[in-house]
């Protein structure tokens, strides 16, 4: 039961970051930024597909894949408004800067869920007696 729900509470992170992306490259001139604007595309399209695979494949990979989204995205963020990433310098002062946050954190934290009860059922099967003994 709880996987399902970190599971849709995954996609609907993933689909929310997605969203900002995809807004802020094709309706805030991202699209003209070098470097930037192209992985804004790429990260948009991304955010759909592991959001799919979440909802459909009940593997260890998209809980990995959605982890890795919420964190590698976050940490880009991150570098943007402290140092700056390929010379864009944020100020998380935008709702969608607000939002992307909260979904990548969502993100992170469902992909985190999701595995640690991926290993904990490996761990029971394993422990497992074999039939015949």
């Amino acid at each position: 039961m709880l996987a399902n729900w970190m599971r849709g509470l995954g996609a609907i992170g993933l689909v929310g970051s997605a969203a900002v992306h995809f807004y802020l490259y094709f309706g805030s001139g991202y699209s003209d930024i070098a470097v930037v604007g192209p992985l804004f595309l790429v990260n948009g399209i991304a955010g759909i597909v592991i959001a799919v695979a979440l909802l459909v494949w009940h593997h260890w990979v998209p809980p990995f894949f959605t982890l890795g989204f919420g964190g590698v995205t976050l940490l880009a963020y991150l570098l943007s408004v402290t140092v700056g990433l390929y010379g864009v310098h944020d100020q998380f002062n935008s709702q969608f800067e607000y939002w992307g946050v909260v979904t990548e954190a969502l993100c992170v934290i469902c992909g985190l869920v999701l595995l640690v009860q991926e290993v904990r059922a490996r761990q029971s099967s394993s422990r497992a007696v074999p039939a015949g003994r």
